[in-house]
């Protein structure tokens, strides 16, 4: 296929989606051949068939550009061209808008999955990418955790890390984050990604005014993002679960959540108040309650302690405003709560250390939060964290556990694909590991899955290195929560809760 013939298909496409209409046509081919640097091309049939895949039909426009010095040949490059070609595409915010609005009048459920297939059907967000993702499930005492190697956010290349040391910071930055609203239509630059086929839908959010999207890169099935309106930082406090609850009533089908609001246990961005969500059960939801709470005034509200790695207290009752209530009580407990038996320190030097990652879902006609309480505290052992992934395993997992993780489903680094390969390689021929740089990190590890399986062959090397790696996650889990699942870490679970229970 040649540029003109991609450019018909490209055209065809959208209308197909209904991105454009058939009155469109002229507007977006010309608009094209202006991206192109063309003035002309060769009239083709009205209606090509088959239909070429759309990554087809980009890479062909893309490497016409690229022919004509017009892109650059790094993915960053060839993403920031191809964003700019399929947000020729693509409506304008008050059509979209319009759009979802019509849709969720019919119900919210047919205004999300049109939104959602609205943004695939864009490239926002890149289909092609996530369909390499690598995903499995791991066994373990606390259920199947699902563990998953990321494709879909491509490394960046070594022109993008240049540019993004000479790009302004702060208030100076534009768009200021990748959250702000700003993004939607930008053309991007080698720091920052392309947007202009991305589009915000406005919701209403504790009195207040935030956004509605699709996070481009899918760590799981319509995973959505909520963000302010305004740049301004994350925190956890009552308003923050009067929020998450405003968002399950517009929007029942979706869980959401939030990332801890405090470094080392936060994510990855904690400068603009945002939530994340979508339509997917995690681990964390499946999980057992192992033992019931009371919490003296809320007998009204079922409570318990949820089997899993990291401390969770669930709360399950039909009144957002109870749910929420309680869970700030626990808050505020737990902000100022020290016990030096397990190593919990509620701040050090003035610095603050508790904080709490939560979730929040409907389940049929009652509300539920799950807590998961967090300490961000760090040691000379542990500098990086205390109740973070432990040095052994950083080859796997160094990266903060963020919400995603903390409910259950592992986001491990592009890398790890090519490395677990090698270490396969490595333990079926008995090559030494620690020679090769890819893999030294891995060596001591792969040894102790050799000892732990002296049936290792071609045949099952793979299952048992994603499953090992799936344990390591689990592990990793352990190590972000706070009390642990033994015979201390129950009575210090218990000495918080009686705090909870006694505080006025």
């Amino acid at each position: 296929m040649n540029w003109n013939d991609a450019l018909f298909q490209w055209v065809h496409y959208g209308i197909r989606r209904g991105l454009i209409g058939e009155e469109d046509r002229y507007v977006v081919i010309n608009a094209l051949l202006s991206l192109l640097g063309k003035d002309s091309l060769e009239r083709t049939a009205a209606d090509p068939e088959p239909e070429a895949p759309l990554q087809e039909i980009l890479k062909t426009l893309v490497d016409e550009a690229v022919a004509r010095g017009l892109c650059g040949e790094s993915v960053s490059e060839r993403d920031l061209f191809d964003t700019a070609i399929m947000g020729l595409l693509t409506p304008r915010p008050r059509e979209v808008i319009s759009q979802f609005k019509h849709r969720y009048c019919q119900s919210p459920q047919k205004a999300t999955d049109w939104f959602y297939q609205f943004s695939q059907d864009t490239n926002y967000i890149r289909r092609d990418r996530m369909s390499k993702n690598c995903h499995w499930l791991t066994a373990t005492a606390y259920g199947d955790l699902d563990v998953t190697i990321n494709l879909a956010k491509p490394e960046k290349d070594p022109k993008a890390i240049a540019a993004a040391l000479k790009a302004p910071e702060g208030e100076n930055a534009y768009p200021q984050c990748q959250l702000c609203w700003e993004n939607e239509g930008y053309a991007g630059r080698l720091d920052h990604p392309a947007r202009q086929n991305h589009r915000v839908i406005p919701i209403s959010i504790g009195g207040k005014t935030w956004g509605f999207q699709y996070s481009p890169y899918g760590y799981y099935n319509e995973h959505c993002i909520a963000f302010n309106k305004e740049h301004i930082p994350m925190k956890i406090d009552r308003q923050a679960f009067r929020k998450l609850f405003d968002f399950v009533t517009l929007f029942p089908h979706y869980f959401i959540g939030s990332n801890a609001d405090l470094p080392v246990v936060g994510g990855s961005i904690l400068t603009h108040d945002h939530f994340q969500g979508g339509r997917c059960t995690f681990a964390i939801q499946r999980a057992p309650v192992q033992k019931k709470l009371y919490f003296k005034g809320y007998e009204d509200i079922e409570a318990g302690r949820v089997r899993w790695p990291m401390t969770t207290i669930r709360l399950t009752g039909k009144e957002p405003e109870r749910l929420i209530a309680l869970a700030d009580h626990v808050l505020k407990t737990w902000r100022d709560y020290s016990d030096r038996s397990v190593g919990i320190l509620a701040e050090t030097e003035g610095t603050p250390h508790n904080t709490i990652t939560p979730i929040v879902r409907r389940i049929a006609k009652d509300f539920q939060i799950d807590l998961v309480l967090r300490n961000n505290r760090t040691t000379a052992e542990y500098p990086l964290g205390i109740f973070h992934p432990h040095p052994q395993y950083h080859h796997i997992k160094k990266e903060n556990i963020g919400l995603i993780e903390a409910m259950g489903l592992a986001i491990l680094p592009a890398r790890l694909k090519r490395e677990l390969t090698l270490v396969e390689e490595g333990l079926v021929v008995g090559t030494d590991l620690e020679k090769n740089e890819m893999t030294a990190k891995h060596a001591s590890w792969a040894k102790a899955i050799a000892h732990a399986h002296p049936g290792l062959s071609k045949a099952n090397v793979g299952a048992i290195v994603r499953q090992e790696t799936g344990k390591v996650f689990c592990r990793v889990l352990e190590n972000a929560g706070v009390y642990k699942n033994d015979a201390a870490g129950d009575q210090g679970f218990s000495r918080l809760i009686a705090a909870v229970n006694g505080r006025k």
